[in-house]
């Protein structure tokens, strides 16, 4: 199991790092509520732990954001404001569970598991943008309904460019998600892959779907939202 850890405090953080690794689960850790969302919406975690004073976005405006991206992955809060109108808050937010600082570490982790186990059997979104789906429990890629056959990489590079259709996804966002957050290599070489995406999803088209944003990155121009279906 994958945890995603969005807390700003350096002890707690690391705190929790060491916890979730000596439990058996990978980790990834974000320290700013920007940095964070970014890696809520890639959907890579099973769960959340969410501090709620984070800087540059709060922690109960992360929320808000990723549940209305269609971002279903339970979510404890672990924060200091802990009275009853803060946790009532907290869960009409979006929030799976509560729990106020200081905590108890096995207590998290029991409460983590309960959550992962009671949101586990959900409906798993399939990506529609324009006349291009994508099926992540088939893992099924279709253009116009003829089928798209991608590996691995070109799939989860396209996942991403789907989730933010119409928005621009830069060459770091796009390496992150394929090989980790902790990605320190060249962002080079994403250029590749997505020449081959590019290739197996035009078929000839005299338009690509993905576009360059030239100094910036790539970006699917959607002529509407993109749609999570089996919401």
């Amino acid at each position: 199991m994958r945890i995603l850890v969005i807390e700003d405090d350096m002890a707690i953080g690391r705190a929790l790092v060491k916890g979730f690794s000596e439990a058996g689960y990978l980790c990834d850790w974000m320290q700013d509520g920007e940095s964070g969302t970014t890696a809520a919406k890639s959907q890579k975690a099973d769960a959340i732990v969410l501090d709620q004073m984070l800087p540059k976005v709060n922690g109960l405006d992360l929320l808000r954001d990723i549940r209305a991206a269609g971002v279903m992955t339970p979510v404890i809060l672990l924060t200091a404001m802990g009275s009853v109108q803060d946790r009532i808050n907290g869960l009409n937010t979006g929030a799976d569970d509560y729990i106020p600082k200081p905590f108890d570490f096995a207590e998290l982790l029991a409460r983590l598991n309960a959550v992962v186990r009671r949101t586990s059997v959900r409906p798993i979104p399939i990506l529609v943008v324009n006349d291009l789906t994508l099926d992540l429990t088939t893992r099924r890629v279709a253009r116009a309904g003829g089928d798209v056959d991608l590996t691995p990489i070109e799939f989860s590079l396209l996942e991403l460019l789907m989730r933010y259709a119409g928005q621009v996804v830069t060459r770091k966002m796009l390496c992150e998600h394929v090989w980790g957050f902790n990605w320190d290599g060249t962002t080079n070489v994403i250029e590749v892959h997505v020449n081959r995406l590019r290739g197996k999803l035009d078929q000839g088209r005299p338009d690509s779907l993905i576009k360059t944003i030239r100094g910036r990155g790539y970006s699917v121009a959607a002529e509407e939202s993109p749609v999570l279906a089996n919401e």
